[in-house]
């Protein structure tokens, strides 16, 4: 009796064990107060998904807003379409693959240049050459067009300059007038993401700026302004459109002003040459006045700069001199954001999410803060669905191939941003996505 008596409480415990079992409750998907069924998105190369250099099928697949819109469909999201390559011309207009590693660990990195949309390439007076791309036809919800700046939204020759604007225009080159802000609003919406203005900040920058302006913050803001009353403003249905904005980052977060160091270049030259005590660059002193001077950590390298130029001979007024290595010589503007440049990109930067930020208070949006977060993952990193993540080019698993773009994961990881900006402000419950789902940098 003694052995039954334990039997039973044994068994008592399991099943009581078993009634207490916690039930695991998932929310329920709502849409809140938000109208997902056209769901649109605005914005340049980042809203497009370009990757790696370039636009390609895969990228576009794995782009943001298309990851955004797949998690809508839980929550009476709508068709989401995207201006994609075909599968015969998937390679778009080309991008980088890493395809090995050099003896001493630096990466192969080979343009794919086969299976390209490329139609044309055409010469305009004044401007250069446009590259245009195979047209697409069909309905679009993703508006992102790579190279784009907020201040060209009202432009109506833009169409003829930018190949992959023109490629979603009906018209052909040369006789599209057809200005962006027209294009985007021309059919009823019901709710929108925007990230328009990167490139208002990040052309310069890019440049070393060398090769382009930062846009005035005037005009900024009042674009900025004419932009989000036009998506806000109701439509032919009756309805007020909702939506979810973001902030620039800090450009010279990103890998491609962080990977090629002052540091290890001069490193790298004083190993050959103990002698040398540093490079010197052509920096900005102020207005347009530049002066040669030795770099410092506060100035950024370029992830293109050709470090093998460094003390080959060229030719200047003073005779043949070895390049960067004497005031005389100093690395082209085209490759160094000087500190100066960096703190002027930076002031622009601020003032253009103070505009953000207030557009968007002014009409009840909800804000991602892009600046923010991406400032924090270059400082601390994260962790997410137990993948360790950061900014280090290649290895960080956010970052492209180019240092600017992101890869797929670095998309999921944006978009579910995005969601949860939307789920905050809304009230609504959008899954996120899963980030283990998306791939980093492609290896070998």
């Amino acid at each position: 009796m003694k052995f039954s008596k334990q039997h039973l409480y044994i068994i008592a415990g399991l099943l009581l064990i078993t009634a207490c079992k916690p039930e695991i409750k998932k929310p329920t998907p709502t849409h809140g107060t938000a109208d997902f069924s056209r769901y649109i998105s605005i914005g340049n190369s980042l809203t497009a998904g370009y990757a790696d250099g370039g636009l390609y099928l895969a990228g576009q697949q794995n782009s943001y807003p298309s990851i955004i819109a797949k998690q809508m469909q839980s929550v009476g999201g709508g068709v989401f379409n995207q201006p994609l390559f075909s599968t015969e011309q998937a390679n778009g207009s080309g991008y980088l693959q890493l395809t090995g590693f050099t003896a001493g660990g630096s990466p192969i990195i080979t343009p794919v240049t086969t299976n390209l949309a490329i139609r044309a390439i055409e010469p305009v007076p004044g401007f250069g050459n446009v590259t245009l791309y195979t047209k697409y036809s069909g309905d679009i919800e993703n508006y992102g067009v790579p190279g784009i700046k907020l201040e060209q939204i009202t432009y109506a020759p833009l169409g003829n300059l930018n190949g992959y604007y023109e490629r979603m225009l009906p018209g052909d080159f040369p006789t599209n007038t057809t200005p962006y802000l027209a294009f985007i609003t021309a059919k009823p919406f019901t709710f929108f993401s925007n990230w328009l203005g990167n490139n208002d900040a990040l052309l310069y920058a890019t440049s070393g700026g060398a090769g382009d302006v930062l846009t005035d913050e005037t005009v900024f803001a009042q674009l900025y302004g004419l932009l989000i009353n036009t998506l806000t403003t109701p439509n032919a249905n009756g309805i007020t459109p909702k939506g979810v904005v973001a902030t620039i980052p800090d450009v010279t977060s990103i890998p491609y002003f962080n990977t090629v160091t002052v540091g290890a270049i001069v490193a790298g030259v004083q190993k050959a040459n103990p002698s040398v005590q540093g490079i010197y660059i052509n920096a900005l002193v102020s207005g347009t006045t530049y002066a040669p001077r030795l770099a410092t950590a506060n100035d950024l390298i370029v992830l293109t700069f050709p470090t093998s130029m460094i003390g080959t001979l060229v030719t200047t007024p003073y005779g043949q001199l070895p390049y960067g290595l004497t005031p005389y010589s100093p690395i082209d503007n085209q490759y160094v954001l000087d500190a100066n440049e960096v703190a002027l990109t930076r002031e622009h930067v601020l003032s253009f999410n103070n505009t953000i930020r207030a557009a968007a208070a002014s009409k009840g949006l909800a804000v991602f803060d892009a600046y923010t977060f991406l400032n924090n993952v270059k400082e601390s990193g994260l962790i997410i669905d137990g993948l360790g993540l950061n900014s280090t080019f290649i290895t960080g698993g956010i970052f492209s191939l180019d240092g600017v773009h992101l890869t797929p994961r670095g998309y999921a990881i944006v978009a579910n941003e995005y969601i949860d900006a939307i789920n905050a402000k809304y009230g609504s419950n959008i899954p996120l996505a899963n980030v283990a789902d998306y791939h980093g940098v492609l290896f070998p």
